[in-house]
């Protein structure tokens, strides 16, 4: 019959060659190293991990890390994931190695007022691109937990739950989470009062009721909108002594290699998450 067409002829691909590029094989046997495994087998290392704590707070510092482990350390940090996941004791032991073993790392420390000023958000973003640009090992890549962040000067990519998925965010997440709760007990001298030392400046129903009995500290983040009512309440009962806002803009830096430094963060308000008492939300 005219214009019908015969069956098609299946035409055999020629093998691959040298000339096409290789394929990126994550292989499950490394777990939470497959992915900067795989970025630095095709020239894109070394990969800085990045990652933050005390987002949800609203009292103390955020503080933000950036971390670059050795290739092919994976034996030495078997059990490494997600800050929030593991023991204090975990995480400080996990601390030590990190320092000791990773080739750099920085922590950057944002304190209440910037926060207040440019808001949690933005002071993050900041505060990560700050965090790598403090390393003195410059990186070819940049992985980030959950969100895109963009002025690494170098590419990035971001993960969902990163800090389960790689482990130079979970080394980052470690980082940031020891270095903060550390500073977290030292405020709880300074204000013993809130309790400090155990929720760590998140939203707990302790620090809820040391708010509404004290009012907000100078480390509390006035943008919050529980820290606000309970300076509010404080002002209409005439007790303004109970609020005390230092406005300086101070930062201070930690560092893996070299002098520590002040920086000129910021930040601006941010929702409120409910912890444990204890710590971060899960």
């Amino acid at each position: 019959m005219a214009g019908r067409r015969g069956p098609r002829r299946r035409v055999a691909l020629p093998p691959r060659t040298g000339i096409q590029p290789p394929r990126a094989i994550v292989r499950r046997s490394t777990e939470s190293w497959a992915l900067q495994s795989a970025l630095e087998r095709h020239g894109l290392g070394p990969v800085a991990g990045v990652d933050e704590a005390g987002r949800g707070a609203c009292a103390g510092p955020l503080a933000v890390a950036a971390c670059i482990l050795r290739p092919g350390d994976a034996k030495r940090f078997e059990g490494l994931t997600d800050s929030k996941l593991l023991t204090p004791d975990e995480r400080e032991r996990f601390a030590a190695l990190i320092r000791r073993r990773a080739l750099d790392w920085h922590v950057v420390l944002v304190d209440p007022p910037e926060v207040d000023r440019r808001g949690v958000h933005v002071a993050n973003i900041d505060g990560m691109r700050r965090a790598v640009a403090r390393l003195d090992l410059r990186p070819g890549y940049v992985l980030t937990d959950g969100f895109p962040v963009q002025g690494f000067g170098v590419p990035a990519l971001a993960v969902p739950k990163c800090d389960l998925a790689a482990a130079c965010v979970a080394a980052a997440s470690v980082l940031a989470k020891t270095t903060r709760d550390h500073l977290m007990s030292a405020l709880h001298e300074k204000h013993p009062e809130y309790g400090f030392d155990v929720h760590k400046g998140y939203c707990t129903p302790t620090h809820s009721a040391a708010l509404a009995e004290h009012g907000p500290s100078d480390d509390h983040r006035f943008s919050f909108v529980n820290v606000a009512a309970a300076a509010r309440g404080r002002d209409q009962h005439g007790r303004a002594d109970g609020v005390r806002h230092n406005g300086a803009v101070t930062t201070v830096d930690l560092v893996g290699a070299g002098a520590d430094e002040a920086d000129e963060l910021a930040g601006d308000p941010d929702d409120i998450d409910a912890a444990p008492e204890g710590g971060e939300p899960r």
